[in-house]
């Protein structure tokens, strides 16, 4: 662990300069950026009194609900799906992430934001050709849209099919490899069995199976509890650190494991988190250099929710 963490820091200090150099050169608004959440409204109330109505109107404009969970209790996360985000799932190997949109209600000084993820920049940050603005419309249409959020500076379509945080780090096709199997049923059915058993620290939020496809994602709630009892994987802590604007980005939450074939994979932490939160910074208060172990405590998490072995070589 201490040669990821190390690397980590090595490559942070290098290329900082690097990084804010290229902060400083983005222009002030460019046609056609996009960032990760949108923000539907914000109201007083309570979650109690929202979450029927959301998920009503989710329903109403042909979204299914696939899990809903409260990671703490500020926070519900509703994952929702529908045959538009099932046939982009489909369309490569390793789409299946795209498959699951949330949809966030986050109590913040006494009120409710109401927010989700935006299909349009999550697929193309996993790199989906599929036009997904059907989708964005669907959402718009049963929840609002007062406006996109989350870094500063937003990413066009160009930059997010090539995203990564800075040199050295992990692109979107360099995940982390869980476990492996004979066969997608029996990588499924020890997916299944693992995240029941919470090994890691793990319980299953939702599965989406993709037709036409052998991929399955599934929605992983983590916890500093069971095997590893290590805060720096557990999703309140990670949170805590990284989410403090005051439009809240819960929508991060929840990771995935995705099933392709007989693998079974997780987007690596440092490409995972850095899609959502682009503009945190590498040093001081509320950075990366705050959750620095936390790739390797996700991966860890993971693959026990997999079903994987933890060998010494992986950290």
């Amino acid at each position: 662990m201490f040669q990821i963490q190390s690397r980590w820091l090595a490559t942070g200090l290098v290329y900082i300069s690097v990084l804010v150099a290229a902060i400083s050169a983005f222009p002030v608004k460019a046609e056609g950026e996009m960032k990760p959440f949108i923000l539907a409204s914000a109201s007083a109330g309570k979650i109690a009194d929202r979450l029927e109505d959301v998920k009503s109107a989710l329903a109403a404009k042909g979204f299914e609900i696939a899990g809903v969970y409260s990671p703490y209790p500020t926070a519900r996360i509703i994952i929702v799906t529908n045959d538009a985000l099932k046939k982009a799932a489909a369309s490569h190997g390793r789409a299946g992430y795209i498959a699951g949109q949330r949809v966030t209600l986050t109590e913040v000084d006494d009120q409710i934001q109401v927010a989700y993820t935006n299909p349009v920049y999550m697929g193309a940050a996993y790199r989906i050709e599929t036009d997904l603005s059907g989708v964005r419309a669907s959402l718009d249409a049963a929840l609002g849209a007062e406006k996109e959020y989350g870094p500063e500076q937003g990413l066009t379509e160009q930059e997010l099919r090539k995203y990564h945080y800075t040199f050295g780090m992990e692109y979107f096709d360099e995940p982390n490899d869980l476990a492996s199997y004979n066969s997608f049923r029996e990588a499924v059915a020890e997916v299944e069995k693992g995240l029941a058993a919470h090994k890691g620290g793990t319980a299953k939020v939702y599965r989406i199976d993709i037709p036409g496809s052998k991929q399955a994602v599934f929605g992983v709630a983590m916890a500093a509890y069971g095997e590893t009892g290590n805060k720096f994987m557990d999703e309140g802590f990670i949170m805590s650190e990284i989410d403090f604007k005051p439009v809240r980005s819960t929508g991060h939450l929840p990771y995935e494991i995705l099933v392709t074939g007989s693998e079974v994979e997780a987007l690596h932490a440092r490409f995972r988190i850095a899609i959502n939160f682009p503009d945190l910074s590498m040093m001081g208060k509320n950075s990366f250099m705050n959750i620095m172990p936390s790739p390797d405590a996700i991966k860890e998490a993971l693959t026990l929710g997999a079903g994987g072995d933890i060998l010494a070589d992986d950290f």
